[in-house]
């Protein structure tokens, strides 16, 4: 019968197939010969010690025990083409999910996308990177996959109770990603390999009957009696149907502006803010594994750090190793940064949102815009950060050291962030109280990571769009909307996901939820 076991290795012999078959020869004392097969089940690393660890979970066969190769396959999908439609605003993950469990509940999808197709999106990516040039409707946030499909792909929750997280990997995998995701305590697709996951996602959506609309843009919901009937497109087109999943991400603002106007109800969420961090890559490995060098056999550290200070929650957000930092504005006339890394890793830089949990009085300065409250200080914070840097997408910047000393920093070094950087005080680009945690947070992290806090690490200004600054609120049994019948507020824009995998969840339990009322 095949044994299940739980074992701690040195990062060589997990890395060697050989070296590990010895090695759990002599741990269930047989020949190495006599071993099949080894499966991995999940793989971790403990680097609390200086001797650094892979901890595994294997599943060892060995001769003459049953084992056969699986692999992973989608669900037997049915033509939906004349099936009954359902409206699905947003590519993203949420919407993307969202449109295949419709399919495989028997019912179509119509997938509206205001930005292009992954390969359309990439010159608009180039302009802005290159040409300071920033395509309302196709840029890092916008376009088809979402924000996720440049600036990372991350696919780890902090929250298992949103649902079946080994689905969503499952499916991934079936659609060609690698089976590593299935067994790593942090999966990762990389920048590099996700798009052509989300190419054959929505042609799997097009191949059984549901439609993708690309460059469509939703200026309306048409809404009678309190019940969806419909929307209407930027070329003034209509589409209808009584059911709309609204999955547009955290950064869809003029979608929130359409709900104010027209009285749906939305309220202010708390989100976060701050800067985003880079580091060398070699630092935080000589930090996280206490050496001066990590080898072949270790991946780029990550890390993750979180302080109260003044009461407020100051900690590391989509930290990215061997990766890049990303111009991330949706509009002309702001600037916003993000990051990703490829499937590697293997950049020179590591980088990391720090940011501080806001709280609603703090929105206080903008209730005037009532439920938009957050999105107006989120607004303000990235046109100043764009006025202060030179009205460009170069980001104002500044080293570690000398902003929590509020001391201009007399040069920045060249950073990962292609469009560039302006020496700036940071302090100008934020409230006072945000800027005091900011500069008592950073010293409390170094005292907990020796050499994190070093003029070495440039931070650049701001990370703003950690999540969405608005909730769209929906019955936490049906997932409709509290107000309009048909409406299912979806995903991070809506206030119910943060990440890949938590909006994924979020997007099948909504055309669940949509089936279930259709019964």
């Amino acid at each position: 019968m095949p044994r299940e076991l739980l074992l701690q290795v040195t990062p060589e012999i997990a890395a060697n197939d050989v070296l590990l078959k010895d090695y759990l020869s002599k741990q269930i004392k047989v020949s190495p010969n006599e071993i099949q097969h080894v499966s991995i089940l999940k793989r971790s690393i403990d680097a609390r010690q200086k001797a650094i660890k892979i901890n595994l979970k294997v599943v060892i066969y060995l001769k003459g025990e049953p084992f056969q190769e699986t692999k992973l396959e989608l669900p037997n999908y049915k033509d939906v083409s004349s099936a009954r439609e359902v409206i699905v605003v947003g590519a993203g993950p949420a919407g993307l999910f969202a449109a295949l469990q419709l399919i495989e509940l028997g019912l179509k999808p119509i997938v509206l996308e205001r930005g292009k197709d992954v390969r359309g999106r990439r010159r608009d990516l180039k302009a802005i990177n290159r040409e300071h040039i920033v395509n309302e409707d196709s840029n890092y946030c916008f376009g088809e996959g979402g924000a996720g499909t440049y600036s990372d792909g991350k696919l780890y929750t902090r929250s298992k109770k949103r649902g079946d997280v080994t689905r969503i990997l499952e499916l991934l995998v079936a659609f060609g990603a690698s089976e590593d995701i299935l067994v790593e305590a942090h999966p990762h697709i990389g920048t590099n390999k996700l798009p052509k996951i989300i190419e054959d996602i929505r042609n799997k959506i097009r191949e059984f009957g549901g439609q993708v609309l690309f460059e469509t843009r939703v200026e309306d919901i048409l809404v009678k009696n309190n019940e969806v009937e419909g929307i209407v497109t930027q070329n003034g087109d209509k589409i209808h149907a009584n059911k709309l999943i609204l999955a547009t991400g955290h950064s869809a603002r003029d979608i929130f502006e359409l709900l104010d106007k027209k009285k749906i109800l939305i309220e202010a969420k708390p989100f976060a803010l701050g800067v985003r961090a880079e580091h060398s890559q070699e630092l935080i490995d000589s930090i996280q594994y206490s050496c001066d060098f990590r080898g072949e056999h270790l991946p780029p550290a990550p890390y993750s750090i979180v302080k109260q200070v003044n009461g407020r929650g100051m900690y590391s957000f989509c930290m990215c190793p061997g990766g890049v930092i990303a111009p991330c504005a949706t509009s002309p006339g702001e600037v916003v940064t993000n990051g990703w890394s490829p499937s590697k890793r293997d950049q020179s830089t590591a980088n990391s949102g720090i940011v501080v949990e806001l709280k609603l009085e703090d929105f206080k300065p903008f209730a005037k815009f009532g439920a938009l409250a957050g999105m107006e200080f989120q607004k303000s914070i990235e046109q100043k950060a764009w006025h202060l840097a030179g009205e460009t997408q170069k980001v104002p910047a500044q080293r570690m050291i000398d902003f929590t000393k509020s001391k201009v920093s007399s040069d920045i070094p060249k950073t990962s962030y292609v469009p560039g950087t302006t020496s700036v005080e940071l302090g100008q680009v934020f409230p006072g109280f945000l800027t005091q945690i900011m500069r008592q947070g950073f010293q409390e992290f170094g005292k907990s990571m020796r050499g994190y806090l070093t003029n070495e690490a440039i931070l650049h200004a701001p990370e703003s769009r950690t999540s969405s600054p608005v909730r769209i609120p929906r019955d936490p049994m049906t997932l409709e909307h509290l107000q309009i019948k048909g409406l299912y507020p979806c995903g991070e824009g809506a206030g119910y996901a943060g990440g890949i995998i938590s909006a994924a969840i979020d997007g099948e339990k909504c055309a669940l939820m949509i089936a279930e009322s259709l019964k």
